[in-house]
């Protein structure tokens, strides 16, 4: 019998591939996008994690959602760091959400406040995405703009408190395997994690009309 972790992987491939594949990260990652196309790009994954952060403290107890809150993996303060390099000290007068982005941000914090199986579907896409694919981000960031390796404009990418990330990674499929839910509700997070991917890529279509290519 597939375990639920795998069950999660082939249910939401075709979602995970269109966001991996969008015009955005496509041309991203092929280095013909300008600094300010990643900048704006971080910019809105600080929407997402805000929302995705701000109630993880209040979740740490619930038994669906707790055993995943790992303050390792906690990304707003490297996000923020990261947000100072690319945009300067006063980023925060700056910030806009694109609409896309709000959505996706407003979905995460509604899970997060009144469905912990919704919260970790959220919680596994974001996460693991960040520890496998992210990483591919961070090395094309370093090369195309020069940002010092592991440093300021990539840390959101930085994952100090894992040492050994593919190790991490069966760890946390193993507590998925294991998530305190029935089978109805495991194919609802299993709904969700198509749901959040394709918020995600809105999110990309959304950054692809604002930058068709400024390179």
């Amino acid at each position: 019998m597939e375990s639920f972790a795998a069950l999660i992987r082939t249910a939401s491939h075709e979602q995970h591939m269109d966001a991996e594949t969008s015009t955005f990260m496509t041309d991203l990652l092929g280095g013909r996008l300008g600094v300010t196309g990643y900048a704006r790009y971080t910019e809105q994954l600080w929407f997402v994690y805000e929302a995705l952060e701000s109630g993880a403290g209040r979740l740490a107890v619930d038994p669906v959602a707790g055993p995943f809150i790992r303050p390792e993996l906690l990304r707003l303060p490297a996000l923020e760091r990261d947000l100072t390099h690319l945009r300067g000290t006063g980023w925060r007068a700056t910030l806009s959400a694109l609409p896309a982005t709000r959505a996706y941000a407003d979905r995460v914090r509604a899970c997060a406040e009144r469905w912990p199986g919704g919260y970790v579907a959220h919680h596994y896409t974001r996460y693991l995405g960040d520890l496998s694919g992210g990483q591919i981000i961070r090395d094309r960031a370093e090369k195309t703009w020069g940002f010092a390796k592991r440093g300021d404009g990539v840390r959101f990418y930085v994952f100090e408190g894992v040492a050994n990330p593919a190790a991490f990674k069966r760890s946390y499929r193993e507590l998925l395997d294991s998530i305190r839910v029935d089978d109805l509700e495991k194919q609802r997070v299993i709904a969700e994690c198509k749901r959040a991917f394709a918020l995600n890529t809105a999110v990309f279509r959304a950054l692809s009309e604002e930058f068709p290519l400024s390179a």
